[in-house]
């Protein structure tokens, strides 16, 4: 509300003299400066020539002022009269007369046209109906100028990083233990301190210390959101677990980027501050291998429209090959295969695993490959990595059962991920009647104990695990090759094979009869097939493999193979294989 103006009466005396009057607080003007403010000129006529009428029409209005306060509103506006119009004319005073002395009026100024400027409402004022103040956008200008100024301090941050020095944790762990003792070395850290660290501890005091030589740090895994909101980034190298290295995610970056668990995430990081023991993500370069926008707009997993397979993975690489021969004819896999290899111990599912793996990896590159051990033996884990060119994760049959079901939901979350980026996912999972195993120890009870001891509410994590291999409409598809374990004297196992006896769409039946007697691959050609087959094959070739299987089908399992051999061993290639079904020369 604006401030009322009021007149100020102050006593004087002409006896008193002009230098003494700033005691009294304020100087009497005199009759040229009341003339200068009432906008007359003091032209050189008397005061006091002043008509008596208007001297005392003003001391009445004036003691009328003074008496009530009923009148000050119109006090107010003979103020606003005034203002705006001629002042009456000063005169001389008497002795103990009073003097009528006038603030200077402040005005606000005229801030309408301003750009730099917003007009904000008030309430209502007793000087006017509606006084309209304005805002100076200052605030708003310097919020502008500190975003242009931090968008330059990022840029500029960018052109230095390219001439710092580079690490990325994912190189480090690839790395051995002896690797990473002399790049500790290397920034001046002791052999001695260096010594009983394990390989986590090992990196971590590497990062920490290229981050005080002045690098930058890059980093790249898998994320799993807590049930606090914030998250971390768990390396592949050490199967998604827990570790020191690992990578701490804001609550406010994973709701500005929609992050999901399981996405890979790809970015710079910063060292640890005073307090903390995590290395921070300081900057989100890709998401999924996309840009991070792309993540935003993504549709969930659940939501996607699931197909049959209609696309092709050829398996068939060289002549020498025949396994992979024989699944392209008899039970090609697609794209979103839901596929069971079914299969008693020692007949080759390893093999036959690794085979299929480098069949993918070499036809369809655009493929991402993950191989999932699960209670297997420390050896075949190495085994796997150093003949696949595949992201392996374990979990070896020393380690708890908790750890399996872990390491398995991160891999599951994680292929969820990509294919909601419309990318193609295959997972090999060796085994899943041991996954089936692992969750039938970690489920509560639920009181309902099926055949051999399995809990009735224990099988439902691995068949969500396994139904999720599909063919999306919208782009992007997830295939699942799965072992199951038959003749192992174990009635559990038995029961969890004839749970996910009918689920898959495609199924690959191994012979232990057959393996027995060294016939490799020992598929059973009677036993094995994929469903929609027709969706996979050309017409020709379906009609052809209609007609071979009527022809083997009196055959004995181990003659059918045999048959097959023989003529593969003398044809180059499948259409070749074909093509003396009719007679003709193979080549």
């Amino acid at each position: 509300m604006a401030p009322i103006q009021r007149r100020r009466f102050i006593d004087t005396s002409e006896n008193l003299p002009q230098e003494e009057q700033p005691e009294l607080g304020l100087n009497v003007p005199d009759a040229d400066t009341l003339s200068t403010f009432s906008g007359t000129e003091n032209s050189g006529e008397s005061v006091s020539e002043v008509p008596s009428e208007e001297i005392s029409d003003q001391e009445t209005a004036v003691n009328s002022v003074e008496t009530t306060a009923e009148n000050q509103e119109q006090s107010d506006k003979v103020d606003e009269q005034t203002t705006n119009s001629d002042v009456t004319p000063a005169r001389e005073r008497g002795a103990g007369e009073r003097v009528p002395v006038r603030r200077t009026v402040r005005r606000t100024p005229n801030l309408r046209n301003n750009p730099d400027t917003e007009y904000v409402p008030r309430g209502r004022g007793r000087n006017s109906n509606y006084r309209n103040t304005y805002r100076n956008t200052a605030a708003s200008l310097e919020r502008q100028m500190a975003a242009e100024m931090e968008a330059a301090r990022i840029a500029a941050e960018e052109a230095n990083s390219e001439s710092k020095p580079r690490l990325s944790i994912n190189d480090l762990t690839a790395m051995g233990i002896q690797g990473l003792r002399d790049l500790a070395m290397q920034y001046g850290l002791m052999a001695d301190d260096l010594a009983p660290m394990k390989k986590q501890e090992l990196i971590f005091v590497i990062l920490k210390a290229h981050t005080e030589h002045g690098g930058i740090i890059f980093a790249s895994g898998a994320l799993e959101i807590l049930p606090d909101g914030y998250g971390f980034l768990r390396s592949p190298q050490n199967s998604y677990l827990p570790g020191p290295d690992d990578i701490y995610i804001s609550p406010s970056q994973i709701r500005l980027f929609n992050l999901k668990t399981g996405d890979t995430i790809y970015g710079q990081i910063r060292s640890p501050k005073e307090g903390e023991r995590f290395f921070a993500l300081l900057r989100i370069e890709t998401v999924n291998f996309d840009e991070t926008r792309v993540a935003q707009t993504r549709i969930p997993f659940e939501n996607l429209t699931p197909l049959y397979p209609d696309s092709k993975l050829r398996l068939e690489t060289t002549t020498t090959e025949f396994s992979t021969r024989i699944m392209d004819l008899f039970c090609p896999i697609g794209k979103g295969q839901r596929a069971l290899i079914v299969a008693p111990p020692k007949a080759g599912k390893t093999i036959l695993m690794q085979k299929i793996a480098n069949a993918i990896t070499t036809n369809h590159p655009e493929v991402y490959l993950i191989v999932l051990l699960i209670d297997e033996r420390p050896e075949e884990v190495t085994e796997m990595e150093r003949s696949i060119k595949a992201e392996v994760i374990s979990s070896t049959f020393d380690e708890q059962a908790t750890r399996h079901v872990q390491v398995a939901e991160m891999v599951l979350e994680k292929a969820k991920r990509l294919v909601e980026h419309k990318r193609d996912v295959v997972i090999f999972l060796d085994s899943i009647t041991r996954l089936a195993r692992a969750y039938n120890q970690t489920v509560p009870t639920s009181g309902k104990v099926l055949s051999g001891g399995v809990d009735s509410n224990a099988l439902h994590k691995p068949k969500r695990f396994f139904g999720a291999a599909r063919n999306v409409e919208e782009g992007g598809s997830l295939t699942i090759i799965s072992t199951a374990l038959i003749e192992t004297g174990s009635r559990m196992d038995e029961v969890i094979f004839e749970e996910f006896k009918g689920t898959g769409n495609m199924e690959i039946n191994l012979d232990r009869k057959l393996a027995d007697r060294r016939l490799f691959p020992a598929i059973n050609i009677k036993k094995s097939g994929t469903r929609k087959e027709e969706l996979l094959l050309t017409e020709e070739e379906l009609q052809k493999m209609w007609i071979l299987r009527k022809v083997i089908n009196p055959m004995e399992d181990t003659e059918i193979i045999e048959l097959i051999l023989d003529k593969m061993k003398i044809t180059k290639n499948n259409e070749a294989f074909l093509k003396s079904m009719n007679g003709s020369d193979p080549d």
